[in-house]
């Protein structure tokens, strides 16, 4: 369900996003109130974040390490690797690892595109993927998802036999599809259902908040509340079919038009990309946007917000901003701005243009990316 702090605001808000968002309709419920959601964020003494798949492999890239922060850089292998390298290719995964006293957590956030790629850098960076203790997955697209079939097909065996995967909601299941230049929709695939069944891996649904493994935290839905919409990008497909898809009965506040209902793709939403976020000790919120599409401010103020932590140490992943056009690109850099985040680290689908924005506006907080690289905060 909506929970209903949200609804008002989330449909205040989604108006930014014009037509686009014209069938969509989330209400709230008349007379009810609009508490904020909070929870007890944990406070971690370290987190490393260390990059599986990303869109390239620099190995010349700078080892400049940013105060507060332990930059590691992986410049190729040698020996018995020599004929092996990191791959990389569209998409996004990162392997989290987080310390709080004796105990350590550990996550895979992402899959990337394929399987392929995914598995070899894991064996490269050397990923004890049996001690996962938690899968996460931000959203529904296939950059992020791709890899996870073949992912569990070679690795599900040795892992814990109580496996989750955290998603934001119904929505991560929905068929996404894009558009060809002559128009005609494309499937860009879906989270399958019957496949994470299969790997009896159990999915764990939540739109509000929550923490996982006892050191993550979730940000839940984001609320539209800034100057920022959603850029195109994909179509998605409510309902089931063959099996697989997204249930339209548990949108219980969420009034389908009979057109979005006959599987005719809309223009997608995000209604339940969530962030992954981290509390680290003297340090501050660590903010893991993944892909970002419902807004890096609006998800900045989100955790903020649930977690009860004003300081945002760094924030992490895919900001989607490589389709923004200029003048809506300067009005977020400078929302980001004012929110004095201390270290940003663009990923994935940021852009060139964000990059270069960053590089003039923000370059003291500016850390590169590339595979392979590894960041540390904390202890």
């Amino acid at each position: 369900m909506y929970p209903a702090f949200g609804r008002r605001r989330l449909v205040n808000a989604f108006a930014l996003a014009g037509p686009a968002l014209a069938c969509t309709r989330l209400v709230q419920a008349q007379g009810q109130t609009a508490p904020s959601p909070r929870i007890d964020a944990p406070v971690v003494d370290s987190l490393s974040i260390q990059v599986v798949t990303d869109g390239a492999h620099d190995v010349f890239i700078s080892g400049a390490q940013a105060p507060g922060v332990r930059v590691e850089r992986t410049r190729g292998f040698s020996g018995a690797q020599l004929n092996r390298t990191l791959r990389s290719e569209w998409g996004l995964s990162l392997f989290l690892t987080a310390q709080m006293g004796s105990e350590t957590r550990r996550y895979l956030l992402d899959f990337g595109w394929t399987s392929e790629v995914l598995n070899n850098n894991l064996e490269l960076l050397q990923v004890d993927v049996p001690r996962i203790d938690a899968l996460i997955s931000s959203h529904g697209h296939y950059d992020h998802i791709g890899g996870m079939e073949g992912f569990l097909a070679k690795h599900r065996a040795s892992m814990r036999e109580d496996l989750r995967l955290h998603v934001g909601g119904e929505d991560a299941f929905c068929y996404r599809h894009t558009r060809a230049l002559n128009g005609a929709f494309t499937s860009f695939g879906m989270l399958d259902r019957r496949m994470l069944e299969a790997a009896r891996v159990r999915p764990v649904l939540s739109e509000e908040p929550i923490v996982i493994e006892g050191m993550a935290f979730t940000t839940g839905i984001v609320p539209r509340v800034s100057i920022e919409r959603v850029l195109p990008n994909t179509f998605v497909e409510f309902g089931q079919r063959d099996g697989a898809g997204c249930d339209v009965t548990k949108y219980a506040n969420h009034h389908f038009t009979s057109a979005e209902l006959s599987g005719q793709p809309a223009p997608d939403q995000h209604l339940h990309e969530h962030a992954t976020c981290f509390h680290v000790k003297s340090r501050g919120l660590v903010v893991i946007t993944s892909c970002g599409h419902g807004g890096i401010i609006n998800t900045v103020r989100r955790a903020k917000q649930v977690s009860g932590v004003d300081r945002v140490y760094a924030l992490v992943g895919g900001f989607h901003l490589a389709p923004a056009p200029e003048d809506y690109l300067n009005k977020v850099m400078a929302e980001l701005k004012a929110l004095d985040v201390e270290h940003v680290f663009p990923m994935h689908c940021s852009g060139q243009n964000f990059l270069e924005a960053a590089k003039r506006e923000i370059p003291q907080a500016l850390v590169l990316c590339t595979t392979g690289s590894r960041f540390t905060f904390g202890a």
